[in-house]
């Protein structure tokens, strides 16, 4: 039975260079050591081990099956202490700090006008913050946790890690327009068409990336057969719609008078309360909400995620 053994750990560290450059050169030159020197270490690897990992030719090397082989776990291997060390490592550096990644709408409508009440409670405990696009990264865990929205179940990616996904928030959904917009149609005629005509002649405001892989109508389409007029066709071209990659832009546009969005309640209710945003409607639920994904754990993330689950609870 092999037993891997101190010996052993220089040279596969050597050898997981070898293997990324096929090239005793290339990767003396990465590890500022010798061509012969890298030579060495790799016949003597390969006469501890019992294998053979190269075939050598006037051209440089080749790795055998058996290298192959060995370099995919090796690779794995030293990647998965890599990635440790900086868990390790960031959590010493992060004592008494949260990294929050969370879409730029969430952040803007929803944490940064609640947030000096979290610094009120926790005044020792910095929150950074990063709203960099629409829709959260999750192949990046550089990060503590992470606010996202999605369906309901949460629709997770294979690639996902994480140490738990809580649903936060569920959210609701309600058309809003500027007053002047509201004045335009007769939104409330209960005439089946007229009430076609109406929707088939306003234009609509769309975030269209909700969430990865979402259709750009899918919001609207969601609610319009909720609302049965799922007849209204949203894709025919005389329907002059409006795009936009962020719910906050869309709401934008609807205060702006360009058409009716479809609001998220949980962002909207400063707009409802100044009323520079209006609806004849009533919300209904969008079948979809805020999650909260953790990727690592301390004393001041429980803080913050205590605080959080305070603040949907008080809303």
């Amino acid at each position: 039975m092999f037993t891997l053994k101190d010996k052993h750990l220089a040279g596969l560290s050597t050898f997981a260079a070898v293997a990324k450059y096929t090239s005793f050169t290339k990767a003396a030159s990465h590890l500022h050591m010798t061509t012969g020197a890298i030579s060495q270490q790799m016949k003597s690897l390969e006469e501890k081990l019992n294998l053979s990992l190269f075939i050598r030719h006037s051209r440089g090397i080749t790795l055998t099956e058996s290298g192959l082989k060995l370099a995919q776990v090796v690779e794995l291997n030293f990647q998965n202490i890599v990635t440790v060390i900086e868990q390790l490592q960031s959590q010493q550096e992060r004592k008494g700090e949260v990294h929050l990644k969370l879409t730029p709408s969430f952040a803007f409508k929803w944490l940064v006008p609640r947030l000096q009440n979290f610094y009120n409670q926790y005044p020792d405990i910095k929150i950074h913050t990063f709203a960099e696009s629409g829709l959260v990264d999750h192949q990046n865990n550089n990060y503590d946790l992470a606010i996202d929205y999605g369906k309901i179940p949460y629709q997770q990616d294979a690639q996902l890690q994480t140490l738990a996904i809580k649903l936060l928030l569920k959210e609701q959904l309600l058309p809003v327009m500027s007053p002047a917009y509201l004045a335009k149609f007769d939104w409330t005629n209960k005439n089946p068409q007229q009430q076609a005509k109406i929707w088939q002649e306003a234009t609509l405001l769309h975030d269209s990336m909700p969430w990865k892989n979402a259709e750009i109508n899918e919001e609207w389409s969601f609610w319009l057969t909720k609302n049965s007029m799922n007849t209204i066709d949203l894709n025919k071209i005389d329907h002059h719609d409006h795009y936009f990659n962020r719910t906050d832009m869309a709401m934008a546009a609807a205060a702006a008078g360009l058409g009716v969005a479809l609001g998220r309640l949980a962002l909207i209710e400063g707009n409802l309360a100044n009323e520079n945003l209006v609806s004849p409607f009533q919300p209904i639920a969008a079948d979809a909400g805020y999650y909260l994904l953790q990727h690592r754990q301390s004393t001041a993330i429980d803080c913050f995620k205590v605080w959080l689950l305070q603040q949907v609870n008080n809303q």
